[in-house]
């Protein structure tokens, strides 16, 4: 039980405790760990004695923490715990707690490498009808690997960061034609957040999956479908997905996670052995989509058909490396109902069914002025649930087209 006012049963309690890097008046960037609606300035405890990690927590980002690998991630968590709930270090640890609402929170870490995967069989059903009516919906390989890409790194952005409408070419039936796109979309995701590296040859098998991954944020992978549908064959996602993605503030340790974790679906045909994660587990993560203050949709993610494990190891398994800082992320996840779809793409079936919002309003996808949050839950020890934060965006009109 901890001593901290109003986070005993709260979903950030002890059981919790995600990291983030924040920002008070003109200080530099620092770390910080959440309890309740408090945040305690690991900076300061470092400082003072009361947490060691060899600096690394006095750093303004958390990649040189990351880095350190689980058993100082647990033993960091350990002390932070006991800091928490004994109260004999109340009076040493009381001075170093903030209330969130003083504080900015930043980027928590620097991306090195980002992927996205495209793992809900529902939703890659569903786009496969929607951009493929005359085709079957999954492509032969589907079921056999993760299909992921590659994007960029560099428009990786917190949550609350302005999303600007992005301009690209679209098809048209008299050609292509430049312009802001208008049919601009969201995708829920869950993103994993790599902190100890790999050796470049050295795949990451599934097994090891937990020695490398640190642990989640929320994405929200920002999609431009006029100019997805354009560009994307042959060679996939370009500049319908560079132009930003979102994440979530906190960064929730797997520790956090250790009763979330459920059998994950049923794969067939058999995958190869390098992808055989035995257990076969996923996590039961539940999402909730608000869009200008109406909830839309609910996705559920313990129904994706890639584990993380797997998507880890096969993003390894041609001897690419990780790095710390590296982002990988779920894919859009779907459940089999239109109410548990996680882009609105699904949600109003390519456009063709507007939404209702709140005030008698429809859309089909984003007008500027728009806000999307994406928040979520996991079930935690003692039926006590883990928050999982929120990531939230909002649409600006695009800029001036490129001379």
């Amino acid at each position: 039980m901890t001593w901290v006012p109003g986070a005993q049963g709260s979903p950030y309690g002890v059981h919790n405790l995600p990291y983030g890097v924040f920002r008070q008046g003109d200080r530099p960037a620092r770390i910080g760990v959440r309890i309740g609606d408090l945040l305690l300035d690991l900076d300061a405890a470092e400082a003072a004695g009361l947490v060691l990690a060899g600096g690394a927590l006095r750093a303004p980002t958390l990649n040189p923490f990351l880095a350190l690998g689980r058993p100082q991630w647990s033993a960091v968590r350990s002390r932070i715990t006991h800091l928490l709930t004994d109260a004999g270090h109340r009076a040493a640890v009381e001075p170093l707690l903030l209330p969130l609402a003083e504080v900015e929170l930043v980027m928590p870490f620097e991306v090195g490498d980002y992927v996205d995967f495209y793992s809900s069989e529902h939703h890659a059903t569903n786009v496969g009808r929607i951009f493929r009516p005359d085709d079957e919906p999954l492509l032969p390989n589907w079921r056999h690997l993760p299909i992921g890409y590659h994007g960029r790194a560099g428009t990786v952005v917190v949550s609350d960061t302005p999303v600007i409408r992005p301009s690209g070419q679209r098809a048209t039936p008299d050609g292509p034609v430049f312009g802001p796109s208008t049919r601009l979309d969201i995708e829920a995701e869950v993103g994993f957040v790599v902190g100890v590296p790999s050796a470049p040859g050295a795949p990451v098998p599934v097994d090891r999956f937990a020695d490398h991954v640190f642990g989640i944020v929320l994405v929200n992978d920002w999609s431009a479908r006029d100019l997805q549908a354009w560009e994307y064959r042959p060679l996939g996602p370009f500049l319908a997905k560079s132009f930003a993605t979102s994440v979530s503030p906190w960064v929730v340790p797997l520790d956090a996670l250790a009763d979330a974790w459920v059998p994950a679906p049923e794969q067939n045909p058999p995958v190869l052995p390098y992808l055989r994660d035995v257990p076969h587990l996923g996590l039961d993560l539940r999402l909730e989509v608000d869009w200008n203050g109406t909830v839309v949709s609910r996705p559920p993610f313990a129904g994706m058909y890639w584990t993380a494990a797997q998507q880890l190891a096969h993003l390894t398994v041609n001897g690419a490396s990780v790095r710390t800082g590296d982002l990988y992320a779920s894919g859009t996840i779907s459940g089999p109902d239109r109410s548990e779809t996680g882009s609105f793409l699904e949600l109003t079936w390519g456009g063709a069914e507007p939404v209702g919002l709140d005030a008698g309003v429809k859309r089909t996808f984003l007008e500027d002025g728009d806000t999307v949050t994406i928040s979520a839950t996991a079930p935690g020890p003692d039926g006590i649930t883990v928050g999982l934060g929120e990531v939230r965006g909002t649409i600006v009109p695009a800029g001036a087209p490129p001379r």
